[in-house]
């Protein structure tokens, strides 16, 4: 009897230590620091976000010529998404064109691109998108005295359009509707689409309306026409998982918070 009361005893004490080994540990507090993405990580960790940003678009991104500080509405996005990331508003912005954003992306030269960056099915194959933080539609800019009224009147002109854009695919497929022949330059930047059309190299300088406002003056005038809504959003590199989840859920907080709209309002764009 006691031989079977001690096997009995040591069975129980094995029984109690699976248990216990098996047992469901006090929920973990909730760490920023190990819950963050590996890509997330780093980035906090070098204590800097880089980001693509334009310096040639009054109101988005420019880079004012006597201080040379780039101020604008997309700097302002950069900095609330740095400050969500490192708790602290440190960007390191870099200058890109339609034509270099991309590459510098896939060079991982910068960390983001916040530069009027048009959301199509085509890039999504080669980018993470956050959601639409604007919208805006490829407009028109002509001389007040061309006697220019709508695209159609632009028929046999050559229209100036910046490399790589999608401004030129949109004024085509609209062109083709409405029988206009229309030609095509292209130019790595927008000061340089302005100066074609002031000199006459070019009859139209086409891109989104908010960025082609920034270059409007008593010479020139934009038209009614507007075609191809264009989505601009936040692109990162395609495996920065966790990066472009933290940009989408940031853009989403300021939409409902109404912080987004404010942003908007306070560089003027429509």
């Amino acid at each position: 009897m006691k031989k079977a009361g001690l096997v009995l005893t040591s069975l129980l004490l094995v029984v109690g230590l699976v248990t216990g080994c098996g047992s469901t540990p006090p929920a973990a507090t909730p760490n920023a620091a190990t819950d963050m993405s590996t890509d997330v990580k780093a980035i906090k960790d070098r204590g800097v976000l880089k980001v693509g940003v334009k310096v040639d678009v009054p109101n988005f991104g420019y880079k004012d010529p006597k201080t040379g500080k780039i101020e604008g509405f997309e700097i302002d996005l950069a900095n609330v998404i740095s400050k969500k990331i490192i708790g602290t508003e440190k960007i390191e912005a870099q200058a890109v064109t339609a034509k270099t954003r991309g590459p510098l992306l896939d060079s991982g030269d910068v960390d983001l691109v916040i530069a009027t960056f048009t959301v199509t099915e085509e890039r999504k194959k080669s980018y993470n998108f956050s959601d639409a933080y604007f919208v805006d539609g490829v407009r028109l800019m002509v001389k007040k005295d061309a006697g220019i009224a709508s695209l159609k009147d632009l028929d046999g002109k050559k229209i100036g359009v910046a490399q790589s854009a999608t401004s030129k695919k949109a004024i085509q497929e609209q062109a083709d509707k409405v029988g206009a022949k229309i030609s095509f330059l292209e130019y790595a930047t927008y000061p340089e689409i302005k100066t074609a059309l002031v000199s006459g190299r070019v009859d139209c300088f086409s891109v989104d309306g908010s960025i082609l406002s920034g270059y409007l003056d008593d010479s020139t005038v934009i038209l009614a026409d507007s075609f191809s809504p264009q989505d601009y959003g936040v692109a990162s590199k395609k495996g920065n998982d966790g990066l472009a989840k933290l940009v989408n859920t940031t853009i989403a907080d300021l939409k409902t918070s109404g912080e987004l709209d404010k942003m908007i309002e306070k560089w003027g764009l429509k």
